[in-house]
Formats: structure tokens, sequence, C-alpha cells
């Protein structure tokens, strides 16, 4: 039986009774007490911890979160806190997790990604370990775990450990070709996930290894006249959400992601998905990159390649294994990128520090 289906009178106030922290089991009073505790006398991470603890335990029906500006400008949003445990109840019911499963947070609580897996932890009734937040979250670690997510550079620094982890959601960017076969070798059921601060993290997950992302329960897609996906989560957000992903339908609730719609170049007359072109030189790039286009009289658009690196030799053999429309007519080198506030890639204002 889901989740769904016998724990829609939850609320915030709600703790699973088999919840716990760090091998502790707590009750809504036991949460306010550590939350402060956290705040007075933790570390960062657990002071993120403790004041979000105190946001979620609050009479207020929401939270408040800025969105990470990956693709636009940061702003702040209100998050209805039903609708943060319906999308706990989404991740239990995909992922099969159960009262007393064991999970790991090692995202910052600061950020959507981390909030969520304390809610999910709080509703579903898990047994949550927390960690510092850094690069390294199994370096020291010999705990096994039913479930974690993690972003692809603490997945990298964590091979050869993920046996000891049952499930791994991983998001926050994508995962390169070369991590995805890496991971084909480890002992671990990782997924690549799709959302945004706006859908409450993940509304799809895909396995790796696989081209489909399929959505979580109560969560259909459509696509607009751009070809751009449309995500109606009723139980989660009021709104329809129309983004800017040019995908690939395949069902109501599978489809195949190609690229973002505000990036996408027209060479020649032959579109071209910068996602795409950057996916095929991942593994053999030796610096930070990504794919941008200039004006260009003959093409309309060219493709260029900004490296994050002082000048330097780039040899052409790289590029063999790119199309011929897909191959940069210049390279733009610059010292480094700009970055936004959860340390992904800026390309709106990093091309505009290069005109500059």
């Amino acid at each position: 039986m889901e989740h769904t289906l016998i724990l829609d009178n939850l609320t915030h106030k709600n703790v699973h009774n088999q919840f716990k922290l760090n091998g502790y089991h707590l009750n809504y009073e036991d949460m306010c007490r550590v939350a402060y505790s956290f705040i007075k006398e933790g570390n960062e991470y657990e002071k993120h911890i403790g004041s979000f603890l105190l946001e979620w335990l609050d009479d207020d029906l929401y939270i408040e979160v800025e969105t990470s500006g990956t693709t636009g400008t940061p702003k702040v949003i209100r998050l209805e806190k039903k609708a943060m445990i319906q999308s706990a109840l989404a991740t239990g019911d995909f992922f099969h997790l159960e009262p007393g499963n064991k999970a790991l947070l090692c995202l910052s609580a600061k950020y959507i990604a981390g909030k969520m897996m304390l809610v999910r932890a709080l509703i579903l009734g898990l047994s949550l370990d927390i960690t510092t937040v850094d690069g390294t979250p199994l370096a020291y670690n010999e705990e096994e775990y039913d479930f974690a997510a993690m972003v692809p550079l603490q997945v990298e620094n964590s091979l050869g450990k993920l046996d000891k982890i049952k499930k791994l959601i991983i998001g926050g960017a994508p995962v390169s070709k070369g991590l995805a076969e890496k991971l084909k070798k480890e002992k671990v059921h990782a997924f690549e996930t799709y959302g945004m601060t706006e859908t409450i993290t993940h509304v799809a997950a895909r396995k790796i290894g696989d081209k489909t992302f399929k959505t979580l329960p109560n969560i259909t897609i459509t696509k607009d006249e751009r070809d751009c996906l449309v995500i109606d989560a009723p139980k989660i957000v009021s709104d329809t959400i129309i983004t800017n992903d040019i995908v690939e339908i395949i069902s109501d609730h599978e489809f195949i992601w190609l690229g973002r719609f505000d990036s996408v170049i027209n060479s020649g007359g032959v579109k071209l998905f910068p996602e795409q072109i950057e996916i095929k030189l991942q593994d053999v790039m030796p610096h930070r990159f990504f794919i941008a286009s200039q004006p260009d009289e003959k093409l309309g658009q060219k493709i260029i390649l900004i490296v994050e690196s002082n000048p330097k030799e780039i040899p052409s053999s790289i590029f063999d294994l790119l199309d011929k429309f897909e191959k940069p007519k210049e390279i733009i080198f610059i010292p480094q990128f700009v970055e936004t506030k959860t340390g992904k890639l800026n390309r709106v204002q990093t091309l505009a520090k290069i005109k500059e």
C-alpha cells in the first residue's frame, strides 16, 4: 500500500514514532531541544539543521527557500509544508522506503535537498545519520545505509565504498558518462534525479545507465509548443510548472531530457544542444568547461568552447568525438567560472564576465 493512501492527514507537527537522529528516538519536543542545541553549540552544518528544524516545527504552514540560480537570478519562494510532506511520501513510494530504514544526510540543510532529507526522515520514520557536509561523506563512515542523496563530486569521491548504500539518488548536477560507467561497477542502486527547488527537489528519476526519466507517483507530464517539459504535480505544486527543458516524451510518466531551451544553438540551420555536446567531451577535457555560442555572419550562431584555465593548447583530436556542426569554432579561456551559492556553474554570469 502506498504511503500516500494512509498518511494524507499528516501535518508538519507529526514526528514518526520510528524516526531516529544519529541513533536516538526523538519526538516533537525532543526535536525542538536538539534544534536549539545545534544552533547554540553545533558546527556550521548542524546550525543549518537546527535552524531548519525550528522552522519546520513552528506554526507557519510554509517555509521560505532560495532557488539555486543555476538558470536564472536566485529568488526566494515559499513552499507549503503540506506539499513538502507529499514530496516525501512520493519519494518513499518510488524508492520503496520503509519505517526504520537507515538514511544518510550529507547535504547542507541550508538548501532544499538537505532540508528534504530531514523531512523524509521525520515523515517516513527513517533512522537518519548526519555527517559533515564535504566532498567525502563516506571517508570515515563504516555504517550501512538503505538510502542516501549526494552530488556527483561526493559520489566520485565515494567510489569503492558505495556498497554500503542500497539506494543512492544523485542530483545538483548532471552525472557524467565517466561517472555513470564507474557506477555500473559498484554494488549500489544509483539514480540520477530531475527536479528543482520549485518542485521541492526531484519529481523524476532514472536509473544510472538508462536514458529515460520516470516520474514519481501522482505526477504527470506533457510538453508545450517549444517541446519543453510541462509538469503537473497537484499534490506538490498547485500550478502547472512550465520548464525550459526540451524533452522527448515517451509517456505521460516518462521522458528523455535533451537540453535547455534557452541554450539551444542554431548553427547553419542545425539545432544543437550544448548539454549533449558537453556529455561527449566530459571524459576527455582536462579542465572544467561548457559550450556556448556567439553571433556569426555565415552560420547565424557559432559554437564556442569556454574553458576554466589559463590559455593553453587544446589538442584538436579531443574534438574527434563530435559531429561536424558540434565542433567549436573558437576556444575562450577564463581563469575562474562564476558559481551560484550552491557551487553550480553560472553560465550566464560567466559569459557576461567574458564580454567585460
